[in-house]
């Protein structure tokens, strides 16, 4: 099989290996239009789950992912003036440098054979570089450019969420994934940390519109919010500096989060994998996993269905299922951080419980000291009734149990 995937992300590299570990005949080109070592973001973060899924697929790649991740298994949480606490998580997490890891998948792909082109854009399905190819991999991010010349036909919808962040680095090494919420004049800011390497780690700053334009934040540079940004949060720098991502203007990088749906993932010999298919919120750490998993199922697809259509409609299908659980835990975690006062009157021991629970779908239609008593009641039962709903073929129809909607 001739494929070309467009854009040299973690999915677009992780399908060229799985596909060519499968049959190693199949001729891969991946083309980023970016030059090597030049990517976005800090570290990304994946749990044990994964590290055991990849071994299962590549133990090469995986050994070396593991190699140069850095490991947590603890909370620690800064609530203003009012307590620290420290609080097991109940799962490894991990964190790997975002270049580290395309590097590590980069080199991977090559020793198995498949062509990774650097500085080479790939402007349309008119291309030149995807004449011929069975099959055209959309690898290309949120914006990608295949996807959008066909936005009617995909379904493609985007949900801009309530808050501002900002993804930084910081020259704190932390020893957990660390928590930290600071209260202002105008409300609530917050941030959270990981290490991923001995030099620095992930630190995102999130907060409400209104606290971003009463700290002056909307109308400042990177610099100035930057440091507007390390006094508010000194206790978990330490004194260390964030780092911000250079903008030719000097402007602070602030986003609101893009929720990306699409209705189908294939057109033709057009298929969409990772951030070109789905997004999911930040706060929950699964973009990389949900990536990987894409490339992983669409390569087992092609080796279960010999008709190309069969196999994309395979792939879309397990596809859609397999992450709506996470879309739904995504929502509902972005949800609990835009409703953040809400949760923050509570004594500090029951936010932080709070915060761990935040995937619930009953937990918003509930008071969160209620919740706090008996929420584990309230899931078993959420969960009894979507299993009995699935018995009788119908779906739960009260607010704290029905799914959210796609």
């Amino acid at each position: 099989m001739k494929v070309a995937c467009v854009g040299g992300g973690p999915a677009s590299l992780y399908f060229s290996i799985v596909m060519k570990r499968m049959n190693p005949s199949h001729e891969l080109t991946v083309y980023e239009r970016n030059p090597a070592g030049s990517t976005y973001g800090w570290g990304v973060t994946y749990w044990m789950q994964l590290l055991e899924n990849l071994y299962a697929i590549d133990p090469d790649s995986a050994q070396a992912i593991q190699d140069d991740s850095v490991h947590w298994n603890d909370w620690v949480v800064h609530i203003h003036d009012q307590a620290t606490l420290t609080m097991e998580h109940g799962d490894d997490g991990f964190g790997i440098g975002r270049r580290r890891l395309l590097d590590i998948l980069t080199e991977r792909a090559r020793d198995l054979g498949v062509r990774v082109e650097f500085e080479h854009d790939v402007p349309g399905e008119d291309a030149p570089e995807l004449s011929g190819a069975d099959l055209v991999v959309a690898g290309d991010g949120i914006n990608s450019a295949l996807r959008e010349r066909h936005a009617g036909h995909f379904g493609s919808q985007v949900t801009l969420g309530r808050n501002v962040y900002m993804w930084l680095g910081t020259t704190k090494i932390f020893e957990s994934f660390v928590f930290s919420f600071v209260e202002t004049a105008h409300g609530w800011i917050w941030c959270y940390g990981y290490p991923y390497g001995n030099e620095h780690s992930t630190c995102v700053v999130e907060c409400a519109p209104a606290t971003w334009s009463g700290l002056g934040l909307d109308a400042t540079g990177e610099a100035d919010s930057l440091a507007v940004l390390e006094k508010l949060f000194a206790d978990v720098l330490d004194g260390h500096a964030l780092i911000g991502r250079a903008q030719p203007d000097g402007s602070a990088h602030w986003l609101n989060f893009r929720t990306l749906t699409n209705r189908t993932w294939h057109r033709g010999n057009l298929v969409l994998l990772g951030d070109a298919a789905h997004t999911t919120h930040y706060s929950i750490g699964a973009g990389t996993a949900l990536a990987l998993g894409d490339a992983a199922v669409l390569a087992e697809a092609l080796h279960t269905e010999a008709d190309l259509e069969a196999a994309l409609t395979l792939y879309e299908r397990r596809r859609i299922q397999g992450i709506r659980p996470t879309q739904r835990s995504a929502r509902n975690s972005a949800r609990w951080y835009e409703d953040l006062p809400r949760y923050l009157s509570l004594p500090p021991r029951q936010m932080v419980a709070l915060l761990g629970q935040r995937h619930s779908g009953a937990l918003p239609h509930l008071p969160p000291k209620l919740y706090y008593r008996y929420g584990r009641t309230v899931e078993a039962l959420q969960d009894g009734l979507h299993w009995l709903g699935g018995k009788l073929g119908r779906t739960p129809t009260c607010d704290c149990c029905r799914p959210a909607p796609e």
